[in-house]
């Protein structure tokens, strides 16, 4: 069985920028030899967290949506992909109320210190974060980058890589900037790479 990568896609634009380095990311994985699931987080439906605390002592949320299989999906993976546009300086609504949603992550591995995620397979699992930003400030991306950590640390898929891209009220479009296309493909690549062994990290060798 090939090693299992989640894609989760926090824009609403299935064609647009942000759908597109994540499409190049997904491609260098298969081409590693890696399984990729996609997900359209706008597409589902979801409510935010409403701290219940059911999670507290349970391994799911007592809100049943379309977070709820998802859990055993996130659970299992191997490794993510998390690509995402900044909306007022931060990761947009309806994929932040998606990682909040992990509180049940957080209460397996943090309150009842009974992780939901295998140590084998915490050993492995790591994050590529994609991210575009229209403006061209310094701090763009800090708090897309805090959370997405923060994330990752509840989820134990450790936060490993990432392409950051400022200043797309200015580029437009990127199949105008086939470098960082490219980037995209070769950090996905990498990603799916370090996990049937196609890729090997230099910084360890």
């Amino acid at each position: 069985m090939n090693p299992r990568i989640v894609a989760l896609l926090g824009s609403p634009l299935a064609d647009g920028n942000t759908a597109k380095l994540l499409k190049r990311s997904v491609a260098g994985a298969e081409a590693a030899g890696c399984d990729v699931q996609m997900i359209h987080v706008t597409e589902l439906e979801l409510s935010a967290c409403r701290e219940h605390y059911f999670c507290k002592n349970n391994t799911t949320c007592l809100m049943e949506d379309d977070v709820t299989p998802l859990y055993p999906v996130l659970r299992d993976m191997d490794s993510l992909i998390i690509a995402t546009p900044v909306m007022t300086m931060g990761i947009p609504g309806h994929l932040k109320s998606f990682m909040d949603r992990f509180q049940v992550f957080f209460c397996a591995k943090y309150v009842r210190k009974d992780r939901l995620v295998e140590k084998e397979k915490r050993k492995i699992r790591r994050t590529l974060l994609l991210s575009i930003s229209g403006m061209n400030l310094p701090e763009n991306f800090d708090g897309v980058v805090l959370s997405t950590r923060s994330f990752c640390d509840v989820i134990d898929c450790r936060y490993d890589d990432e392409l950051l891209i400022r200043d797309m009220d200015t580029k437009k479009d990127l199949d105008l900037f086939p470098d960082l296309m490219e980037s995209a493909y070769q950090k996905g690549y990498r990603l799916g790479g370090l996990l049937t062994g196609a890729y090997h990290d230099q910084e360890k060798c």
